[in-house]
């Protein structure tokens, strides 16, 4: 426990065909403590929830063997099965899916699940009582992690509902759980703050106490993912000002493979860009 923080990579950044020791060997290679494993809406990702003991163990070797764990789950299935949907059997699902990630959480040891930040996100999911049963569902959800003994931090969104920390909040309080709160992605909330004209330090001051950890990433006006760090106008120093005196020490590189024979190039630099943001603002704290 040498770094005074933890830096994990997206494991998107990564090609889909490698295996889990050769994806992990990446995040070493290339300067990451840690990686964050995806449960998406397709089927291949929400597949892994229904992993054998054997496939499990097979992920839990590789990370004994690379060294480097899988430290948190971005849990985004949730956009296609939302906790507020129309149809009462996605609802049903949208929990079945919780409790089956929470124990993937538990047997491959990780203690952050960051949740999508979508009362319903398609069209056909949405009607008048979306928010009351978004409410309803994530109280359940939130007992499931407080007996699992993971917390849940919700993801900061590009979609009205949900793209500020302060509206993240309104959530965290109602449920009032030391088992939910809030894991922001600073490049969605800097977007926030050019539609809104607040700043992302004042946003995230919002969330003191709340917050988990952040997504890294770089974002612009009308973009919100699939550019390369060092791009877009992302307030990385803004809201680190706010995350490192607030005591905030896991971050992620969110960003993704796009088929660039570079692929592994960009991933270091994602690394060394993200960690000079972290350490200039460690220094100025001290």
């Amino acid at each position: 426990m040498s770094r005074q923080y933890r830096l994990g990579l997206y494991e998107k950044a990564t090609p889909a065909e490698l295996s889990w020791e050769e994806r992990l060997r990446v995040a070493a290679e290339c300067g990451f403590d840690y990686m964050e494993i995806s449960v998406d809406e397709s089927d291949a990702r929400q597949a892994r929830l229904d992993w054998t003991p054997a496939e499990r163990a097979t992920v839990v070797k590789a990370m004994r063997d690379t060294g480097i764990p899988l430290g948190s789950m971005c849990l985004s299935g949730h956009r296609k099965w939302p906790f507020g949907a129309k149809d009462p059997k996605k609802r049903a699902y949208s929990l079945e899916m919780m409790d089956k990630a929470l124990d993937l959480a538990c047997d491959l040891g990780l203690h952050v699940i960051q949740l999508a930040g979508y009362d319903a996100y398609y069209d056909e999911d949405k009607w008048e009582g979306s928010r009351e049963c978004f409410s309803e569902n994530l109280a359940k959800a939130t007992e499931m992690a407080a007996a699992a003994g993971v917390v849940l931090g919700f993801e900061t969104m590009e979609t009205p509902f949900m793209d500020t920390v302060r509206k993240a909040m309104v959530y965290v309080d109602e449920v009032n759980s030391p088992y939910l709160g809030v894991y922001p992605d600073v490049g969605n909330l800097t977007n926030a703050s050019l539609l809104y004209g607040n700043t992302v330090a004042d946003d995230i001051a919002c969330g003191r106490g709340h917050i988990f950890a952040a997504h890294m990433k770089a974002t612009k006006t009308g973009q919100y993912r699939d550019m390369l760090f060092g791009e877009g106008t992302t307030d990385y120093e803004g809201a680190l000002s706010q995350l490192i005196p607030q005591g905030v020490r896991r971050y992620v590189c969110e960003m993704w493979y796009l088929g660039s024979p570079e692929w592994k190039q960009d991933v270091a630099h994602a690394s060394s860009f993200v960690r000079e943001k972290i350490d200039s603002a460690m220094e100025s704290l001290s």
